[in-house]
């Protein structure tokens, strides 16, 4: 058993980042400015979008998102039970119903069998999760969006770099929303990315920084004008020059940081693919996966105790894991509101009693990946039926 306690996900961060948090701490310009526009249009060209907008959370990009898409009072937006609380949030701060709809079985992710049903007349859009970085269904979910003229919003908190059929999501015409949280595959400490086409970004700029029609560095540096004007009610939530040094060399690792990540996943399957109590995660051949969560499931039948005396068992051996997510219907806010029951949607409901998430960044050496398997493997072998 190792000596020290692993944590789940620790951010890497390199003398690049700092040195060039550094250098914009000496400069004039600190919050919203050069950086981030830099930032801006090197994660578009990274990933093939048309424009892209940075703002200081993936919360933001998804609240800015609906405005943007005039979405509100009355509304009612289609998403997943299971994620994090943020993505339905925001479908409350707008006024709009959040209509959850069941997850596939092997991916967790929307099942878009089961969209079709929760459609009425108030449903104005569908926000789809790309869960632990694989995709989902997304040619099944614009197709479902189109016969209904409903907008398609993408929570890709998880899928930075991840593709489907060949193509980066947040490349296409859906607004897409990504996050940079410090355990993400690319980290800003806080922030977050909204990608999409030209028109919408722009109006998405607009409402994210105060409903002004100047931005500060437009109006603040050598070649813009004092002069603006508030045309909507917007809000602040602008990513800063200091959070955006990060990103640059971020992105510019993101590529070394996924191999990494690849390596530790094959090392997990490899040592958990033929233990019959535990499911190991997987990819639909047309999709690259992200691998921002390495979640496997146990087969309780199989095992004396349950996912939670699991994870403590875990952490006794200095191993820390998390669990993503517990599902939004059980939350007593959504619970008390709605009148969910556990089982409204079994399969998130279920899976969630069984999943696990295990140390997956590009920080771990081998010898961090073997004490992972080591434990998990030791837990059941003492606990296994």
């Amino acid at each position: 058993m190792r000596n020290t306690f692993l944590p789940f996900s620790p951010p890497v961060i390199g003398e690049e980042e700092i040195d060039e948090v550094v250098d914009t701490l000496k400069s004039s310009w600190i919050t919203t400015g050069p950086k981030t526009r830099k930032f801006e249009e090197e994660f578009k060209t990274y990933i093939g979008a048309k424009e892209a907008l940075a703002l200081n959370s993936c919360t933001a990009a998804l609240h800015v998102a609906l405005v943007t898409q005039g979405i509100g009072s009355g509304d009612e937006v289609i998403t997943t039970p299971l994620t994090f609380t943020a993505t339905v949030n925001v479908i409350e701060h707008v006024g709009a119903k959040p209509v959850l709809v069941d997850v596939e079985e092997e991916t967790l992710n929307i099942d878009p069998e089961k969209i079709e049903k929760a459609i009425t007349p108030k449903t104005k859009a569908i926000m789809a999760v790309h869960y632990s970085g694989h995709p989902a269904e997304m040619d099944k979910i614009n197709e479902i969006a189109n016969k209904y003229n409903l907008h398609v919003i993408e929570d890709a908190a998880h899928a930075l770099p991840a593709k489907y059929k060949g193509r980066y999501i947040g490349s296409g015409d859906n607004l897409t929303a990504f996050s940079f949280y410090a355990t993400k595959n690319l980290t800003t400490a806080e922030g977050g990315m909204l990608t999409g086409p030209d028109d919408l970004i722009e109006k998405a700029r607009i409402i994210s920084l105060h409903g002004m029609s100047r931005d500060a560095w437009k109006r603040y540096s050598k070649e813009g004008s004092w002069y603006y004007e508030v045309v909507l009610p917007g809000f602040k939530y602008n990513m800063t020059d200091i959070q955006a040094s990060l990103g640059l060399h971020q992105l510019n690792k993101l590529a070394v940081f996924q191999k990494r990540r690849y390596e530790i996943v094959e090392k997990y399957n490899s040592a958990f693919k033929d233990i019959d109590c535990l499911e190991i995660p997987s990819a639909k051949k047309e999709v690259e996966h992200a691998w921002h969560l390495y979640v496997f499931r146990l087969r309780l039948e199989m095992l004396k105790i349950d996912r939670n005396r699991f994870i403590e068992e875990l952490k006794n051996r200095n191993i820390g894991t998390s669990v993503h997510f517990i599902p939004i219907h059980i939350h007593p806010y959504y619970k008390n509101k709605y009148g969910f029951k556990e089982n409204d949607f079994p399969v998130a409901y279920n899976n969630y009693l069984r999943m696990i998430s295990l140390p997956l960044n590009p920080g771990l050496s081998d010898q961090d990946v073997a004490d992972v398997i080591e434990a998990v493997l030791d837990v059941i072998r003492l606990y296994k039926k």
